[in-house]
């Protein structure tokens, strides 16, 4: 494969960086949903 042109490089670097950020984005909400479970039982004593 030869060299790829500029405005090629640019659409791939695009497709990456949106990828990245829907990758961080999905780690997120899962990061939150495992958040706000409740702890139950088992919590500080008195």
């Amino acid at each position: 494969m030869g060299d790829k042109s500029p405005k090629s490089k640019k659409r791939n670097q695009a497709q990456k960086d949106s990828q990245k950020q829907s990758a961080a984005g999905k780690a997120k909400a899962k990061q939150d949903a495992q958040a706000h479970v409740p702890a139950g039982k088992g919590g500080a004593k008195k």
